[in-house]
């Protein structure tokens, strides 16, 4: 697949500054909606700081350069300049003082920037946390089923799930699938790359291990380096990827995409790796809550006038998936105090766990804005623009496989305590249940 690409220089970074000069109060507005306090004193006071070391060097460098000129004409007529010279020495001295005041004033400010999350798009629902989320549709009637048992137990009784020996070699959170259910989880990785390269999304097999600026990239970096888990290549820091979001985005960082191209559709399927640092006694028991787990993830670019269009395509491709699979499920749209960093609109499809008696994720997909653009340097331009442009970026779950696993578990257990297998699946499985 070809797309017009040009490599670039020069990277536009994180929340776009200038959106923030334009009208600070307002985007502090929209960023309380989503439970941040925007310091715009310390912005103010930042930015002028940076701007004015720029501004300072610049006109010295001016005047340097009129120096120069001076120095150049006095030589030309064998004139003594020792005295200009002198004046050109001690410019140079002060230009290198404000360069290094100019990358610690930058420093400073892309800190302050790389923690401000994406501001919430209009349509995005008002809230402060999970309460505050809008229910959008159902799919699917929940079956009755009476004192249903939850995935520990029906996995551990059929003996396709052992945490036990998992956590005697390496701790918890981690799961050993046994014969049908290590052939489940494969069934469902395949059935979901089948459905999704069916549906026009391409296919990628990416690094599981990727650099900081990758991270940064799709805004994992900073704020969130303590759910990761890092290994080092020499000096290099390497993180092992929490989801194939991270390097599928950053497939196009640095180039200029023709616009004609896009969208540009991917799924990848990958392990993925998280520490759960920020979710203590969070689903500590079962398969649920991972430090590695497996998803097949779509991402999705396109230009700013299509991102919406793009978020709807989406999710229901991920919907399409739970419909085939029988699994009853919910959209729902996230309020501004439930969404993610980098998020501006966000719809979780939860699926229908009997033994909660409840829904519970298992996509959210999201679309980014310029957000993840500007820090991982993604741009398109159209054949008649003056000027690339950057573009949006959206992802989602389709699906996260050992929650999709847990949900057939429950939702189709039997009374003999067999498990039946979706019609969707049984060619994969060569049968029509787990027993």
């Amino acid at each position: 697949m070809a797309f017009g690409m040009i490599i670039i220089l020069g990277v536009d970074l994180m929340l776009d500054a200038a959106l923030l000069r334009q009208d600070l109060e307002a985007v502090a507005k929209k960023l309380a909606a989503r439970g941040f306090t925007l310091d715009s004193a310390e912005f103010s006071r930042l930015d002028s700081e940076r701007r004015r070391i720029i501004s300072e060097a610049e006109k010295l460098k001016a005047e340097r350069n009129k120096v120069s000129e001076e120095v150049a004409k006095l030589k030309k007529k064998n004139e003594p300049a020792d005295h200009l010279i002198a004046e050109q020495q001690k410019m140079g001295g002060m230009l290198k003082s404000l360069e290094s005041a100019e990358k610690e004033a930058e420093a400073a400010f892309k800190a302050f920037l790389d923690v401000i999350p994406n501001i919430p798009h209009d349509s995005a629902p008002l809230g402060k946390d999970e309460h505050g989320n809008l229910e959008i549709k159902r799919w699917g009637q929940p079956r009755e089923i009476q004192n249903p048992k939850d995935h520990v137990e029906i996995g551990t009784s059929l003996g396709i799930l052992d945490f036990d020996r998992a956590a005697k070699i390496s701790g918890a959170r981690f799961t050993i699938l046994r014969g049908m259910g290590a052939k489940l989880e494969r069934a469902l990785i395949q059935f979901f790359l089948n459905q999704n390269i069916g549906a026009g999304w391409e296919e990628l097999l990416v690094p599981y291990m990727v650099l900081s600026h990758t991270v940064y990239g799709t805004g994992q970096l900073p704020k969130f380096e303590q759910d990761l888990f890092k290994t080092h290549r020499g000096e290099d820091p390497l993180y092992l990827i929490p989801t194939a979001e991270v390097p599928v985005t950053n497939v196009y960082r640095d180039e200029i995409v023709a616009a004609e191209a896009l969208p540009i559709r991917h799924c990848s399927f990958t392990p993925c790796f998280r520490s759960e640092a920020g979710s203590y006694g969070k689903d500590t028991k079962g398969y649920i809550r991972q430090h590695q787990f497996h998803k097949v993830e779509l991402v999705a670019f396109t230009r700013a006038d299509k991102g919406q269009e793009e978020l709807e395509h989406l999710t229901r491709q991920a919907e399409t998936l739970l419909e085939a699979l029988e699994l009853p499920y919910r959209r729902v749209a996230l309020c501004t105090g439930d969404m993610g960093f980098g998020s501006q609109k966000t719809f979780d499809l939860e699926v229908w766990l009997p033994s909660q008696n409840c829904y519970r994720e298992i996509s959210s997909c999201s679309w980014y804005g310029d957000f993840q653009a500007r820090r991982a340097n993604l741009k398109c331009k159209a054949k008649d623009a003056k000027k690339p442009e950057f573009m949006h970026t959206l992802n989602g779950s389709a699906l996260a496989v050992g929650r999709t696993l847990v949900a057939i578990l429950e939702n189709c257990q039997q009374k003999d305590g067999s498990v039946a297998i979706p019609n969707a699946l049984r060619d994969f499985m060569g049968a029509d249940n787990i027993s």
